[in-house]
């Protein structure tokens, strides 16, 4: 029986942090691996996985240029289960599949339930597939259990199972420049219970699927957004920071109703208030103005974004001002370009924002120079093109789940 100690904030096993020589982004020369005082023990049974040959690949005929942002089965995904009390089983990278529940199962009672979103990339002159900040997802994977009153996954299992899924389905990652895997790691309440209280076991699993551009469009359109001032995404002292699963279907709602009108999406306000941008429905806000980029503070009601803090990261070692803090809606209509980011979206330009009724146009509908200069450091380190900090890329060995 193995013991591991989650820390929230430093690297998991397996994620180099070592320094590399090679010049690349100015963020290598202003970022260090900080590490948390805390941890959360756990006893964990060591996960292993059979040995598994890769199944049935894409088809020769596979349409890499027209895959949008659906669904794809692939060949394997991964899964393991504990206990209440922590105690892991065995996990195994398995065919992809249905799972079977209990009809009282906490996670289809209660909602109680978290999962994750990020990407996998081959790198740009190389076979090689490396995943973008893992660390970074075990983390926020460990804290949303903390909150969903689950046990929380070890950062190292967290980064090992990821690795295998990608390994496993290695043949699904597209080809350079066509897109990216996407894996949504689960955490999820699958013992039975009746009354309101935790799942008497758990299910930890990630799947994947290839994945090309978010919204409708392609990369880098520009995106139509209307301010919503009636039903809100969080309120202070919600779960709005936490990946937990009840907070996005809520959403459909308005966001249905705004796509009928010819928007994209919808863009959230506080609570309490109801005059300052906290989210789109899937992804975090920033709005430029000159050299200053502001983006809204998280308190609690606003999901940490690994994509959010790598381009804050990104635009604060580019020289920009970077603050977080309260933004209104009349100063996002005075800016000179608006932007969103997230795993799926990547970054993407705001083309324009209606309120009540009125519509503010940015750049003539066009991308601004913040928002491609974002978009292109970023996309360019997840290719391989640009070197990025260290720590952000965790390569995926050929056969690692084997």
């Amino acid at each position: 029986m193995a013991t591991y100690t989650t820390l929230a904030a430093a690297a998991p096993a397996g994620v180099s942090l070592a320094s590399r020589s090679r010049a690349g982004s100015p963020l290598r020369s202003k970022l260090a691996p900080k590490h948390g005082k805390r941890g959360v023990h756990l006893r964990v049974a060591a996960v292993s996985t059979p040995a598994k040959e890769t199944g049935a690949g894409p088809k020769g005929d596979f349409d890499w240029d027209n895959l949008g942002f659906g669904l794809v089965e692939t060949s394997f995904m991964f899964r393991t289960e504990c206990a209440i009390d922590g105690e892991w089983t065995m996990g195994s990278v398995e065919p992809y599949g249905n799972l079977s529940l209990h009809p009282s199962a906490a996670v289809l009672n209660y909602g109680q339930g978290i999962f994750e979103g990020m990407k996998a990339f081959r790198t740009e002159g190389s076979d090689e597939v490396q995943i973008f900040r893992p660390d970074q997802n075990a983390a926020r994977f460990a804290e949303g259990a903390g909150r969903m009153s689950m046990p929380p996954v070890p950062a190292d299992v967290f980064v090992d199972a990821v690795k295998k899924c990608v390994s496993a389905n290695r043949e699904w990652v597209p080809p350079t420049g066509k897109g990216s895997l996407y894996l949504r790691p689960l955490l999820i309440g699958t013992g039975p219970i009746l009354g309101l209280g935790p799942a008497p076991s758990y299910t930890f699993l990630v799947y994947c699927s290839p994945v090309a551009s978010y919204f409708k469009g392609g990369k880098m359109a520009p995106i139509d957004l209307v301010v919503e001032e009636t039903y809100h995404r969080a309120a202070p002292g919600g779960t709005g920071s936490t990946k937990c699963i009840g907070n996005y279907s809520p959403v459909l709602k308005v966001q249905l109703a705004a796509k009928k009108e010819g928007y994209s999406d919808v863009i959230y306000l506080d609570a309490v208030e109801n005059k300052y941008i906290e989210e789109v429905s899937s992804c975090n806000f920033f709005c430029v103005k000159g050299k200053t980029i502001a983006t809204p503070g998280l308190g609690g009601s606003i999901l940490p974004g690994i994509t959010r803090k790598s381009v804050i990261d990104l635009a604060r070692a580019k020289g920009y001002t970077v603050e977080e803090r309260n933004v209104s809606v009349d100063e996002v209509l005075e800016a000179d370009e608006c932007f969103c980011c997230g795993t799926a979206v990547v970054v993407v330009p705001v083309g324009s924002i209606t309120v009540k009724g009125e519509k503010t146009q940015f750049y003539e509908g066009k991308t601004g120079p913040v928002a491609q200069e974002m978009y292109d450091e970023l996309t360019g380190i997840q290719s391989g093109k640009v070197e990025g900090p260290d720590g952000w890329l965790e390569v995926v060995p050929e056969n690692y789940h084997l």
